[in-house]
């Protein structure tokens, strides 16, 4: 299931199709907009460190000496309640909005 999981967030996470795309607003709002987004999507930086389970769910980049983060999470068909490997939502944020 990890490996379908994983896929199915990389699918999402370098598309921004088959989901939900949050962005904060210090992200929103920042200069760096674009590059913030071609970053998020190329994130290929993964390891045991910032992905324990293997599903490519959480990243963190710099961007403008600024860093950011963005992560995935799972939600029921509502976008109410935790499902596990349900309808996504990516979030992407300014470290100091975690």
């Amino acid at each position: 299931m990890t490996t379908a999981i994983r896929m199915k967030n990389d699918i999402f996470r370098k598309t921004f199709i088959g989901g939900r795309v949050i962005l904060t607003e210090s992200v929103s709002d920042s200069p760096h907009l674009e590059e913030i987004i071609k970053k998020t999507k190329a994130f290929n930086d993964f390891t045991e460190g910032n992905d324990p389970h293997g599903e490519h769910d959480f990243g963190a980049f710099d961007v403008a000496d600024e860093k950011y983060f963005f992560k995935i999470d799972y939600y029921d068909e509502d976008y109410r309640y935790y499902q596990e490997d349900g309808r996504r939502v990516l979030t992407i944020m300014h470290a100091s909005d975690y």
